[in-house]
């Protein structure tokens, strides 16, 4: 059988079940990431399971979005992170080594070897051929107990890139295009792989930016091919040893295809406020602009600073605007440094962040009421930035900084320097921020600080499930929506009970008073309920209010698994026009839960307006028994009994 990469990669890590397109497969990790945004909770996971030393090649915990410490708060969770990192095996990147994403591609990544991330945009990975995929916190805890990660087999989406870009059209382009032929939930259940000629002509870093961004597709992960290009990468980060040269076989079969010419893209913006917004430049062409922010793991690399550098150099930021740049690693950082781009973009009057995520989960950066904002980022979506009226738009580098000297959105091509950047033969390699694991573990003490408290678990399935519906929510809610993520929240992620008083409040900003008064209940929501971060107390927080089940027209991928692992009911509606029909304070039962759980067909009983509805579990026996244990540490502590 002729084999796509990415079944050929599944293939040689699959554990158990078959690649049916639809059907339960595990498979073993290789490698993990987290953050330090997800990542408290998930060590405190790891640590909740018992198991002493990590079990893959290679984990790596990264501090890159908690960075404002305006308290004690941040410093301590990473303090927490470095000492159980230390412990447990685990390589810890210190704050300023730079984003995760754009660190582990430097340093870490390995063709053909699977990566687990607590982090949804981890399929960054899939530039150097790698099988990177988003996912909870606990699922990355299991893994790197040397645990399988269990997935739907996804299908596999062939997207063929022809002919070379034009000047100043660029990956993000790329990407913009795809998103606009796919929307935010087209990629769902499927692998985007790359191939064409045009694969070629792409450099890894811009590869990287269009696996990255296929997040945004709701897609499983992306990849492309590891070849000569990708050779070149790992040479001149002098980890040439990892290198493996990997591609489908020809004449693979697809479930889907996209044909893309290259050649006919143009420069394109996503507009507010979803990265499915697609037009192209000329569309808003002339809107005054007030921010522009430069950076984040999609846009970060070395070769997208040096163009920003190259447009920059000799020409001044327009007067009413607002710069900011954020390269994307200490390696980039040291060499925009060295060879004088550095000094082009201070001198343009651009204002130089820290290596981190920064302003694109909203931590600074925070554009003024009702601005626009153009950024080189993934995400758009409403009040994101820390501004709710701001105007977020995403564009790639080239007319981010084009736009950021006229101070109006500007077509890059009207723009004349040579901005051609050759990759570099060799990157400046300082790894003096990324501390080792303890070979004796016994001698490192774990620190805890006063923001770290225990984690709600879930209980298991009793007689019957019955709540009132809290809050009704429509399409597209997203994990900002269920769990705010700003400047001043993430410094209590390892904090859910504080969490639990902004839970859904962008939406309804009674929800958490109603859960508490009411003792939990339901949660009602239309299509793909959950997109965006793969960040967990968007499950874990409802669990602490109570919530039993939610009740959806469809979910995104990563927020129903989270649901399930924390064994929350996650109900699609067989019917999505019963969705009309139920109201907030509506009160539902659902009675043998376990029994129905095992059968996937949930029947949920309306007792206020005497009705019944049919709703779908769509799950696989694994999780049906997941959550009849309420969530797989309870499961995996039973196994172990």
């Amino acid at each position: 059988m002729n084999l796509t990469l990415a079944q050929k990669i599944i293939k040689s890590h699959l554990v158990s079940g078959d690649m049916t397109v639809g059907s339960d497969i595990a498979l073993r990790i290789d490698q993990t990431l987290t953050q330090d945004s997800t990542g408290t909770m998930a060590y405190l996971q790891f640590e909740a399971l018992g198991i002493e030393k990590v079990q893959t090649k290679k984990s790596v915990a990264y501090i890159d979005h908690n960075m404002i410490q305006s308290g004690s708060e941040n410093a301590d969770d990473h303090m927490y992170i470095q000492t159980v990192a230390k412990k447990h095996g685990i390589y810890y990147s210190k704050p300023g080594n730079g984003i995760c994403h754009q660190v582990h591609l430097e340093r870490f990544g390995v063709p053909g070897e699977t990566l687990l991330g607590s982090d949804s945009h981890t399929p960054t990975g899939g530039g150097i051929g790698m099988l990177a995929i988003g996912a909870g916190g606990l699922d990355v805890a299991v893994a790197m107990g040397g645990g399988e990660y269990y997935i739907t087999m996804p299908k596999i989406v062939k997207v063929e890139l022809k002919g070379r870009l034009k000047p100043w059209v660029s990956a993000k382009d790329i990407i913009l295009y795809v998103l606009k032929l796919c929307t935010v939930k087209g990629g769902v259940g499927k692998i985007f792989e790359y191939c064409g000629d045009g694969v070629k002509t792409l450099l890894v870093p811009e590869r990287a930016t269009i696996t990255n961004m296929g997040a945004e597709l709701g897609a499983t992960t992306s990849i492309f091919p590891s070849d000569k290009v990708t050779h070149k990468f790992l040479k001149a980060q002098g980890r040439e040893d990892v290198y493996t040269k990997l591609s489908a076989d020809k004449g693979a079969i697809y479930d889907e295809e996209i044909v893309i010419d290259l050649a006919k893209l143009e420069p394109m913006l996503a507009c507010p406020h979803s990265p499915d917004n697609i037009v192209s430049v000329s569309e808003v062409k002339g809107l005054k602009v007030n921010q522009v922010a430069i950076g984040s793991c999609t846009n970060s690399s070395y070769t997208d600073m040096m163009k920003v550098a190259k447009i920059l150099k000799g020409n001044t930021v327009a007067e009413h605007v607002s710069l900011v740049i954020a390269p994307g690693s200490k390696q980039v950082l040291n060499m925009l440094a060295k060879n004088g781009a550095l000094a082009d973009m201070v001198s343009s009057g651009a204002r130089i962040l820290e290596s981190a995520c920064g302003p694109c989960i909203g931590m600074g950066q925070s554009p003024s009421t009702d601005a626009v904002s153009l950024r080189t980022f993934n995400r758009n979506f409403e009040g994101r930035s820390g501004t709710a009226s701001a105007r977020v738009y995403l564009v790639s580098p080239e007319l981010a900084a084009t736009s950021a000297i006229s101070g109006f959105v500007e077509d890059p091509r009207n723009f004349k320097t040579d901005i051609r950047v050759e990759a570099p033969k060799k990157f400046l390699i300082n790894d003096n921020l990324i501390v080792s694991p303890s070979e004796n573990s016994s001698e490192v003490e774990v620190i805890r600080g006063s923001n770290i408290k225990p984690f709600p678990i879930g209980i298991p399935l009793g007689e019957a499930l019955i709540g009132k519906v809290l809050t009704k929510v429509g399409d597209n809610i997203t994990t900002d929506h269920i769990m705010p993520s700003n400047a001043k929240l993430l410094p209590f992620r390892s904090n859910i009970p504080f969490l639990a008083d902004y839970c859904l409040t962008p939406s309804d900003k009674d929800f958490p008073e109603k859960a508490k008064s009411l003792g939990g209940g339901f949660i009602l929501g239309g299509s793909n309920y959950g997109q965006g971060s793969s960040r967990e107390h968007a499950a874990l927080v409802p669990l602490y209010l109570g919530i039993k089940a939610v009740l959806v027209k469809s979910f995104a991928r990563i927020h129903k698994a989270n649901l399930i692992n924390n064994g929350i009911l996650p109900l699609i509606f067989a019917n999505e026009s019963d969705y009309e029909d139920i109201d907030v304070l509506d009160e539902l039962q659902i009675n043998e839960p376990v029994k129905q759980v095992l059968t996937d067909k949930i029947i949920v009983l309306n007792i206020t307006k005497g009705k019944e509805y049919e709703t779908f579990l769509e799950s696989t026996d694994r999780e049906k028994q997941m959550l009849i244990h309420g969530g797989l540490i309870n499961m995996t502590k039973a196994k172990k009994v």
